[in-house]
């Protein structure tokens, strides 16, 4: 079958590699769409860390293989063979589903897995980044338990983005949010938009995004954020602050990544509010301490998710959610995954948001 497979920064290439067949407790998927993620340009430009992404010669600890690895981690797919040992009352051969594709060491001598916070195991990363295959390709295999049906009706197309979605989920529910309170967004990038639509689906009473991008902006627009605001001729904090009486938001979440985002949302939340980072750094930040120091404000951060599909999808099949087949800004076939894809997410930020890639379609 054909894969996109990553040997190094800048050389992504499309292969002839052996089709898989399922193990025992593995369910083989017919790849229907796959989304490009922040992280796969992150690799393209620069690599990743050594813990998510194997080099050519040190095997990841997980999957026990080095470079080159297929690429794609957000993919959904329809089932065309069950392995042995596979739950047939959940999963049968036919079914639309998609994949939370979090891997992790699984010992019982590690205190994250053991206690069920596999995603900062220090070995975790996933299919499409560390080996095991990925969703650039024809075909992959995957443990059942990473595998869940999407609810009827929802498009494969939609489905492949269920996995940015639950990043979006998992970063909300590990904030300090709670239904009715008052949050701002840094960038309506992917993440960002999805931020936006989690927090809508869970009742937030108001929710203001910064984005300097007027394309985006727009998009955040559609997507009902309550306001809008241009960072660069706005003065964003003043703002919400006429919005919450003077307080501030209760939750800033950061999906920009750069110094400038931070250190405005910090002064944006209220005493004792909380800060969220989503965003993949390129660049240590510069935290002004004495500031988070004088509010008593909590700042964390999130690395994927971990078990939170199920939940995800069963709010999506409640009608929680709407609109995210507007998020879809273009598709493309596997040869195109480098110039349509990849390097059009680099060049044209401003207007492309999730590109998926259909492994089975022509260019």
């Amino acid at each position: 079958m054909r894969a996109a497979r990553f040997y190094g920064p800048g050389d992504v290439r499309i292969d002839e590699v052996p089709e898989p067949k399922p193990q025992k407790g593995q369910v083989k998927i017919k790849i229907g769409w796959t989304g490009i993620c922040g992280s796969d340009l992150h690799a393209y430009l620069s690599g990743l860390a050594e813990k998510l992404m194997p080099d050519g010669k040190t095997p990841h600890p997980v999957t026990g293989e080095t470079l080159p690895v297929t690429l794609g981690h957000e993919f959904s797919g329809t089932i065309v063979e069950l392995g042995p040992g596979v739950d047939s009352k959940r999963l049968s051969v036919g079914q639309d589903v998609c994949v939370e594709p979090l891997i992790s060491c699984m010992k019982n001598s590690c205190t994250m897995c053991s206690g069920g916070s596999r995603n900062v195991c220090p070995h975790a990363s996933f299919l499409g980044i560390a080996g095991w295959g990925g969703g650039l390709s024809e075909y992959i295999t995957a443990d059942q338990t990473l595998v869940f049906p999407l609810p009827r009706g929802m498009s494969l197309e939609v489905g492949a983005m269920m996995e940015p979605l639950a990043v979006a989920w998992h970063g909300v529910k590990r904030s300090a949010f709670k239904p009715g309170d008052k949050c701002l967004v840094m960038g309506s990038g992917p993440i960002g938009l999805m931020v936006l639509k989690v927090l809508k689906a869970r009742d937030a009473g108001w929710v203001g995004v910064s984005e300097p991008s007027v394309s985006r902006r727009k998009m955040a627009e559609e997507h009902n954020a309550d306001a809008l605001y241009d960072p660069r001729s706005v003065d964003v904090v003043a703002e919400t602050l006429k919005v919450t009486n003077g307080e501030g938001v209760d939750v800033v979440f950061d999906c920009a990544g750069i110094t400038a985002s931070l250190a405005l949302g910090i002064q944006a939340v209220r005493p004792r509010g909380f800060v969220m980072d989503i965003a993949l750094w390129e660049d240590n930040a510069h935290v002004d301490m004495n500031a988070l120091l004088m509010k008593e404000v909590t700042i964390s951060g999130i690395l994927g998710y971990d078990r939170v599909h199920a939940e995800l999808l069963e709010a999506i099949a409640a009608g929680k959610f709407q609109g995210l087949e507007k998020l879809i800004t273009r598709k493309i076939a596997l040869d195109d995954v480098v110039e349509k894809g990849i390097k059009a997410l680099l060049k044209e930020k401003d207007t492309q948001i999730k590109i998926l890639v259909n492994p089975h379609r022509s260019a």
